[in-house]
């Protein structure tokens, strides 16, 4: 992975070494820039397939907020998992602070996030985090997390 991460990219594969998530909940299919531990570009593509626009809303399809949230939140625990003091850890949710929502996410779009570490003390950490559609900001906001094994999972 090392090759990849000097080239600060990652395929789907890459990214599902880092993090456990797997169809239907990974929701990146691309890392497109990198500087583990401390910030990352990715995108998702969202096809009129993805299993939650058939019920939110059939007639008016759009993503659902929690789910842009989710997609920049795996997009984060990347870029920190990608540093190798947190290799073989998983990022959970601790916290979200001012969310807003400024644009609807349709199907044929493709949600562009960026993420970059705001501070880290131990195993906590806080992110800025920002999704687009194009030059359009769809959504912004801060994700704290919690590193933990995947021991404690269980």
């Amino acid at each position: 992975m090392s090759n990849i991460l000097a080239e600060k990219y990652m395929n789907i594969n890459e990214i599902k070494e880092l993090i456990p998530h797997r169809y239907p909940f990974l929701l990146i299919d691309r890392v497109t820039y990198i500087e583990p531990g401390l910030k990352g570009k990715g995108y998702k593509n969202l096809s009129a397939n993805e299993p939650f626009f058939q019920g939110h809303f059939p007639d008016r399809p759009i993503m659902p907020g929690v789910l842009m949230i989710e997609a920049l939140a795996q997009l984060g625990c990347v870029a920190i998992l990608a540093k190798d003091e947190f290799k073989g850890k998983i990022g959970v949710f601790s916290g979200i602070d001012g969310f807003k929502f400024r644009a609807m996410v349709t199907p044929g779009d493709r949600l562009d996030m960026e993420v970059e570490l705001i501070r880290m003390k131990g195993p906590l950490g806080k992110m800025s985090a920002k999704a687009y559609v194009g030059d359009k900001l769809a959504c912004e906001g801060e994700i704290s997390f919690t590193m933990i094994t995947k021991e404690q999972l269980k």
